[in-house]
């Protein structure tokens, strides 16, 4: 017995010994493939190849077959080959992995969708031999598309294994009972792409080097930096649920940052309200905290950024012209000005505006805010900034991937409310940078923009943007630009 229980103890040390090397090798990784994205890409692949398999079969041997019985067999054909695909689990992610598997769950899947589909056939309207050799032409169609795929997909899922791609990097929060028994069984169950970084407790300076054979590596403040730096997906909470602030607080750092956060369920002490679950490593977690762009919305708020800032760009490239002439006219000094600002996850970007102000007089820091007849601000200034024409080279940012055409609007290092930087106003301000910063936003719109004399002004500025944040939406996005053009972001609050 005591032998039985010391192999397992060294099976595990070893299992988190080899799981710590693998977090070390890939924790400076980046471009994370999206399992959800790449099973839909596999899935709209796949019907479009029997498709075409099914269009090609019906062009060299349809002779003698009614045209409008084939018109609507390839494509209730494909719909039930993608459905057994399904059905049969072709696109689990692990099946990518194993060739042999892959490749006998699409014969078989294509196999009973074209036998369904030729029963079908055959008792609505006997397809006779030309029926035969269509139905032959198209399995072996689809067969020479679908195999492809797969062994593409297993080259793929190969190398992206190798080089850390695959599966979230993941923290543990908690070093007592309740994240010993998590770890236990993630060591137990969890698979190859279960990459663990670490554990956080904010008792950890009292704590020993290591838990469960992972690193100890700070509290959760450590957690909030190391998040930044190294990219991590998933941090789950594995701490009592009790009446004591300490997990509303770890909950209240957490939502700074743009991951997904995930509660250990065990004894439970807190309302948590509705919320949707998640499984991971083959346990069971409670979803808290979403992050508020990923896999499909993350691809069309990228698509309509990109799209939508080379079309303005293209529109407006003569207005452009004319402001950077104006402006060269208008005082001496470079046409733009460019400025350091916090941009997606606290990360510094270097945001591009028309020069509004005289050169010798800019305020590369912010140190102090524009104010109504500043005497720092040009003839020409004045204008761009009334208009908020100062901000369109700020297209430039969108094209470059560092900004949104909508978002919250980026900060300047040293700017304040009043006598204290907004960081020091506001909380949980740094929440604002979950997503992308913007050219306009829900708050500009609004008429939170100018001045912020006071906390209360910046206090605003910010719950209008952690409203867009959570209600995201193309929707919401066409809204705002809507009400951009229309004058929303102009008016008395500009200068």
């Amino acid at each position: 017995m005591r032998n039985s229980v010391a192999h397992r103890a060294q099976v595990a040390e070893r299992f988190v010994d080899h799981a710590a090397e693998r977090v070390e090798k890939t924790v400076a990784r980046r471009k994370v493939v999206s399992e959800p994205i790449v099973r839909r890409i596999v899935g709209v692949l796949d019907g479009v190849s029997i498709f075409i398999a099914g269009a090609v079969a019906t062009h060299w041997a349809s002779d003698g077959l009614d045209w409008r019985m084939l018109a609507l067999a390839v494509p209730l054909g494909t719909l039930l080959a993608v459905n057994f695909l399904h059905l049969f689990g072709s696109y689990g992610f692990d099946r990518f992995a194993r060739l042999d598997d892959g490749v006998s769950r699409v014969l078989l899947s294509w196999l009973l969708a074209l036998g369904a589909l030729a029963v079908v056939a055959y008792v609505a309207t006997p397809i006779g031999r030309s029926g035969g050799a269509w139905l032959m032409l198209w399995l072996t169609g689809g067969l020479s598309l679908l195999l492809p795929i797969r062994l593409v997909l297993f080259h793929l899922v190969r190398k992206w294994r190798r080089e850390g791609r695959l599966g979230e990097l993941v923290a543990i929060v908690g070093a007592g009972p309740i994240a010993q028994r998590l770890l236990r069984q993630l060591h137990a169950s969890a698979g190859p792409n279960l990459r663990i970084v670490g554990v956080y407790d904010d008792n950890a300076a009292s704590l020993p080097p290591r838990c469960m054979g992972l690193p100890i590596r700070g509290t959760v403040d450590d957690l909030v930096r190391d998040a930044r730096g190294m990219g991590i997906d998933t941090v789950i909470v594995a701490m009592p649920l009790s009446v004591d602030r300490a997990i509303t607080d770890t909950m209240n750092k957490l939502a700074l940052l743009p991951v997904d956060v995930r509660l250990c369920p065990d004894v439970f002490g807190l309302g948590l309200g509705k919320v949707e679950v998640s499984h991971f490593g083959g346990l069971t977690f409670l979803n808290v905290l979403n992050r508020p762009l990923r896999d499909w919305g993350w691809i069309a708020k990228e698509i309509e950024d990109r799209v939508l800032a080379a079309a303005i760009i293209t529109m407006i490239s003569p207005l452009l012209l004319a402001v950077a002439l104006l402006i060269k006219l208008d005082s001496p000094g470079p046409v733009f000005f460019r400025q350091k600002r916090y941009g997606f996850n606290n990360q510094l970007i270097e945001v591009w505006k028309f020069r509004s102000m005289h050169h010798a007089a800019q305020d590369v820091n912010a140190e102090q805010l524009t104010r109504r007849n500043d005497p720092r601000i040009t003839r020409i200034g004045a204008f761009l900034r009334r208009t908020s024409i100062d901000e369109l080279p700020q297209f430039i940012n969108v094209l470059r991937g560092e900004m949104s055409v909508v978002g919250p609007r980026p900060h300047a290092l040293r700017a304040k409310a009043g006598t204290l930087l907004y960081q020091d106003a506001v909380r949980y301000y740094d929440a604002r940078h979950r997503v992308k910063p913007g050219i306009t936003g829900w708050a500009q719109v609004n008429g939170w923009r100018g001045e912020t004399d006071t906390i209360e002004q910046i206090r605003r500025r910010v719950e209008h943007d952690l409203h867009y944040i959570d209600n995201w939406s193309i929707r919401l996005d066409l809204k705002i630009i809507a009400r951009t053009v229309l004058g929303g972001f102009t008016g008395h609050h500009a200068f």
